[in-house]
């Protein structure tokens, strides 16, 4: 078998390591343009990548004996999904690698933010001991709602198993429910969530999807948690929410202002307005699109897209 396979991100050296025991030739090239990619992809029958360009039309059309794509990670919107897959390509991805880190992170900022965490230790930094203004909230007895149940949404649900919660899922697809979350149409959802929670890919379908009349049709104030994608809901729109208090806390692990490869965050210098109101709020956690990035999960996404590759070609 001599299958070449180009890595252009890093990832945990299992991966390198496992795929060259079964045989597969492997190729690195993490410096790079993505034009300079592009002049020798035709060499290769493999790609493996995080998120460090767009595997577009252009691309593909100069990778003439690419047999699949392999992103370590969960969502494939940095690939032309539709065009590859018309070029007999094979997309290869990993949910199930990361959804343990994400539904942990997932908790621990509801936690955090019920809680007051961030805020209390901040505080008692600065030299304030301030209890009634740091009197948190119970977990217990609230309804929690999860739009998008796939791998993120399920492992979720099931950390909230020790808890005395309701938990409504909302998903497209039917019958996704299971017995750790009933599944509900999006108006029931929204008549009854207390804590809201997004485990959904970034499609044209969910891009803004959480903007001003998506909130205020909830028939509660609640609080909200984004560890799927930034693009998901419109910063503005969730700023003007929480300012009359439809929106009692954000933890938000993605920003819409993040850029494709997930490594830096603003597409120019300027902050726009809603993200210094992020900034300077007591009622929200961000963290830098890391929910799934654990030591642990590093290893695992490894694992489960040298499974994948194996096996395509090692029946």
């Amino acid at each position: 078998m001599s299958i070449k396979i180009l890595h252009i991100d890093s990832n945990h050296p299992i991966l390198w390591q496992q795929l060259e025991e079964a045989g597969f030739e492997n190729h690195a090239d993490f410096t790079s343009s993505k034009e300079e990619i592009e002049s020798k992809i035709e060499n290769y029958n493999g790609i493996v990548i995080r998120s460090r360009f767009k595997i577009d039309k252009q691309f593909i059309d100069k990778a003439v004996n690419l047999q699949f794509i392999a992103r370590v990670g969960a969502g494939l919107e940095s690939i032309d999904c539709d065009y590859a897959l018309d070029k007999d390509i094979n997309l290869i991805a990993a949910p199930e690698g990361n959804c343990n880190a994400v539904a942990e992170h997932t908790l621990g900022m509801i936690l955090s933010l019920f809680n007051k965490l961030n805020q209390a230790d901040s505080e008692i930094r600065s030299g304030a001991w301030n209890r009634e203004s740091n009197r948190g909230h119970e977990l217990d007895g609230k309804t929690v709602g999860i739009i998008g149940y796939g791998n993120m949404g399920k492992a979720f649900a099931k950390k909230l198993r020790g808890f005395d919660v309701e938990v409504l899922c909302y998903d497209i697809a039917d019958n996704k429910g299971d017995e750790n979350a009933r599944q509900v149409s999006l108006r029931e959802l929204k008549q009854k969530t207390d804590v809201l929670s997004l485990h959904i890919p970034w499609t044209p379908e969910t891009d803004k999807m959480i903007d001003l009349n998506f909130i205020n049709a909830f028939a509660k104030p609640f609080w909200i948690i984004n560890t799927s994608r930034g693009k998901n809901i419109v910063t503005a729109d969730l700023v003007e929410a929480m300012k009359f208090g439809k929106v009692l806390g954000a933890g938000l692990d993605v920003l819409e202002y993040e850029k494709l490869s997930f490594e830096t965050l603003f597409q120019d210098k300027n902050t726009p307005e809603a993200f210094q109101y992020l900034l300077d709020g007591k009622k929200v956690i961000l963290t830098p699109h890391i929910a799934g990035w654990t030591f642990e999960s590093h290893e695992r996404l490894a694992q489960v897209i040298v499974d994948k590759i194996k096996a395509l070609y090692l029946k």
